[in-house]
């Protein structure tokens, strides 16, 4: 592979920032297709698996985020366009702060319904919002749109690494996998 080893991309990511990447990858892309699926169809059970997940990812990210914000992580390879480099660094603050969002808005949301937000059976998390059926409503079409944008730039995300391994033929996706 070209540049699989050399001054541009010799090092990736830590350890840390591969488990923090990887764990938000997993979770968010089991959330989308059970939030499709909660949005679609009567499915008690999914509601509640829907809403610990989704505060999960608010821990996860929360974790994630200070751990981004005091470690600088790898340079992208020179060869890189830079109008790709700031693609890069923009869709990947954008998905932090939707990732952050959307949690938020949907325990907003569901505490405005009223509705518990429970984490996996072990205890319920504060309503964070008074009874207020209608914000809860308009909260649940932002929280659906808010998904759609964020499924849309991580097909974006993932097709770019994609790009990266397959057609470049760089080593911006082992940096993720390998460090």
């Amino acid at each position: 592979m070209k540049g699989f080893v050399n001054e541009k991309t010799a090092f990736g990511y830590s350890l840390t920032a591969r488990i923090f990447h990887w764990l938000t990858a997993i979770l968010v892309l089991f959330q989308i297709p059970v939030g499709i699926l909660i949005a679609n169809f009567e499915l008690d059970a999914l509601y509640s698996l829907h809403k610990s997940n989704g505060v999960l990812i608010l821990g996860v990210v929360i974790c994630r985020l200070f751990w981004r914000l005091t470690h600088q992580p790898p340079p992208l390879s020179s060869d890189i366009p830079e109008i790709q480099r700031l693609a890069a660094h923009f869709v990947h603050w954008v998905l932090y702060i939707l990732l952050v969002i959307q949690s938020l808005v949907g325990w907003i949301a569901t505490s405005a319904y009223p509705a518990p937000v429970p984490f996996f059976g072990m205890f319920e998390m504060p309503a964070i919002w008074w009874a207020d059926r209608e914000l809860s409503e308009e909260l649940f079409v932002a929280h659906l749109w808010l998904g759609i944008i964020m499924a849309v730039l991580l097909v974006g995300h993932i097709g770019a690494a994609l790009n990266h391994h397959f057609i470049r033929k760089d080593d911006v996706l082992y940096r993720m996998l390998r460090g």
